[in-house]
Order: C-alpha cells, then sequence, then structure tokens
C-alpha cells in the first residue's frame, strides 16, 4: 500500500519510485512534474495472482535493464486503464490502451508504462509467475507491447472480473482468496491463449517468418510419420489449426498439399535411385508415410503423370516388374485417403 499524501509533499516523489523499486518486480518512476506529484497504489493477493490498483499523474514507469539483472521474479502482468489512457512499450511495440483494453508485459525484458493523459490515471495490473501459464515463451513474446481488446469476448471477461476484484476493498474469506485466485488464473490463461488462437494483431512479419520456418523444419524432419498431419503440426508449435492454416495463406499451398508433395517428392528420389531398386513400391510409400498404398499409386500419378513403378523401370532401366502384391491384381481401387492422416 502507498499514499503519497501520507507524506510531505517535498517526499512524495521519491517515496513512491522507493516504493516501485523495492516492488516484487522493480520499477522506476519519471515525472515532468515531480514537486506535484501524487500517486497512490494498493496491492491484493488472490493466492499466486497479484492484482494492484495504481493511481496517479502523468509520468513513465520503467522496467530497465539494471533492475531485471537485480532481480527477476519471471513475471507475466496484464496491465489495463480503468481511467484515462496507457501507453505500454516493449519488445519494440506500443500499444495504446483506452477503455479496458489490456497488455501483457514480461518481466525478463524491459518495458514502460506511460501515462501522459492530464489529470489522474487509475491503472490495474495483474501479476502470476510465468510458469503458471502455458504459454510457451516464444508465442508469448508476440504478444508484448500489442494492443489486446478487453471490452467484449474472453477479454472483457477477464478485465471485468479484475476490476471488481480491486473495486470491493471488503477483506475476502481465506477459502474464498483461494478459488478466486484460480479464477483469475483460469481466465488470464484462457485469454491469452484466445490471442495466441486468433494471431495478434500488430504481429511483426519476422516473427511470423520465423514461425513458418520452424512449421517447414518440423515438417521436413516428421514426414516419415503417418500420423503427421494439420493437428500434429499445430500441436508442436503450441498453435491452434485455424491459426496455422491462416499462416499458410500468405503461400500458394495448404499445410496438408505441402505435406503431400514433400512426400511424393522423397518417394519420387527414392525410386529413381539405382541403389534402392530392390525395395517394392509399396514399401518406399510407407517409408514416407503413405498409410494407403493405392492412394499413393494415385497421388502419384497426378503429380508426375505416370505410375510409380513405371517411372522406376523407365528411370533405372529395369524389365517390367511383376504387379505390387500391394496393390491387388485389379490395380488401385480403394477410396483415397489424406497421406497427413486428415
Amino acid at each position: 500500500m502507498f499514499r503519497s499524501g501520507a507524506l510531505p509533499a517535498t517526499e512524495r516523489f521519491a517515496g513512491f519510485d522507493d516504493f516501485l523499486n523495492n516492488c516484487v518486480h522493480s520499477l522506476r518512476v519519471s515525472s515532468p512534474d515531480p514537486g506535484r506529484f501524487r500517486a497512490t497504489a494498493r496491492a491484493m493477493d488472490l493466492g499466486p495472482v497479484t492484482l494492484t490498483e495504481l493511481t496517479t499523474l502523468p509520468s513513465v514507469l520503467r522496467r530497465t535493464p539494471k533492475s531485471i539483472r537485480r532481480s527477476d521474479p519471471e513475471l507475466y502482468t496484464v496491465v489495463f486503464p480503468r481511467r484515462g489512457v496507457l501507453t505500454v512499450r516493449q519488445a519494440g511495440r506500443d500499444a495504446l490502451l483506452t477503455a479496458h483494453d489490456f497488455a501483457l508485459c514480461d518481466s525478463s525484458q524491459p518495458f514502460s508504462l506511460r501515462i501522459t493523459a492530464p489529470g489522474t490515471t487509475t491503472l490495474i495490473s495483474a501479476r502470476v509467475p510465468r510458469a503458471l501459464l502455458p504459454l510457451p515463451a516464444r508465442q508469448a513474446d508476440r504478444l508484448l507491447g500489442t494492443r489486446l481488446p478487453g471490452g467484449e469476448g474472453i477479454g472483457a471477461l477477464l478485465t471485468r472480473f479484475l476490476d471488481d476484484m480491486t473495486t470491493d476493498t471488503a477483506p475476502q474469506p481465506t477459502a474464498d482468496v483461494a478459488r478466486l485466485g484460480a479464477v483469475a488464473l483460469d481466465l488470464l490463461a484462457a485469454t491469452l491463449a484466445h490471442h495466441l488462437d486468433t494471431g495478434p494483431r500488430n504481429e511483426d512479419e519476422s516473427g511470423r517468418r520465423a514461425l513458418l520456418l520452424d512449421i517447414d523444419t518440423y515438417i521436413h524432419d516428421h514426414l516419415p510419420e503417418p500420423h503427421l498431419s494439420p493437428r500434429a503440426v499445430a500441436d508442436a508449435h503450441h498453435i491452434s489449426v485455424s491459426y496455422l492454416h491462416r499462416l499458410f495463406r500468405t503461400r500458394d499451398t495448404t499445410v496438408t498439399a505441402l505435406i503431400r508433395r514433400r512426400r511424393l517428392e522423397r518417394a519420387h528420389r527414392d525410386l529413381t535411385d539405382r541403389r534402392l531398386w530392390d525395395v517394392p513400391v509399396h514399401r518406399v510409400a510407407a517409408r514416407w508415410g503413405f498409410k494407403d498404398h493405392s492412394a499413393f499409386t494415385r497421388a502419384f500419378r497426378a503429380a508426375y503423370g505416370i505410375a510409380p513403378s513405371d517411372l522406376r523401370e523407365l528411370a533405372l532401366g529395369l524389365p517390367a516388374a511383376p504387379p505390387d502384391p500391394a496393390q491387388g491384381p485389379n490395380g488401385p481401387a480403394a477410396p483415397e485417403a489424406s497421406p497427413s492422416g486428415r
């Protein structure tokens, strides 16, 4: 708890700076008018979640590299203005927040909270240990310094709950504190996961390209696995299938088509490799994740205009091979199944 009014006017700004500097994740403050500075801060613990209501005149709160080197509690903080306007800067991005829009901050990286509106501004923040939120750091970093809407949907549930908790000054029974903390934690996790699924509006292009590169590498490394699919790719990168498909809209293909094409390319390479001439065609197909041989034959013919066995004969100058037992005497007839397992 901090109240600048409890201090002499000449000590209020320095007192608030000391208060912030000694918090669990220390901040420093600057003000355009330190001689007239006023601020109040009130904290509430809900188990693992710490809520803070801060009212202050125009000022800038900064978490500096020096503060991080001194101590890093590895916290995520969600912050939004109840009254006034706030600009959050982190990871090279700026988010202008009004009317319960919120932003995510990471205590392990420098950030600033800039309050420039005349008069007093009231901020609400919720801090939680990073380890308690199931968000991979690389994915969560995409949200830092971006404006996340808190006026509707699940974001509104979060901001209204946090607002209500800080407005109610009556002490909570011990059992209720644990329950309310669990609710706050669940809302935080669900809201941030939602925004990761939909993709942040201000996501930088380099981060998206890096994610696509990781996805390409993952697909390349897992082509032999029959169950490689958009769902498997999305789960491995902690994103939703819908967001994965949105990422691929910038390309002239889909995830399923990319997996199929790369599997066919590997099979084509093996079928024209003289060292593998005695490996049956159906085993080459299975080697690259095709579970159904007839589906493989049709997909191969569609891609290259020739059956796999005919390509091998032409490429290697081999005599006509007997029918592949995996095809049956009448050739492929089974309905096509997706090579990605979908």
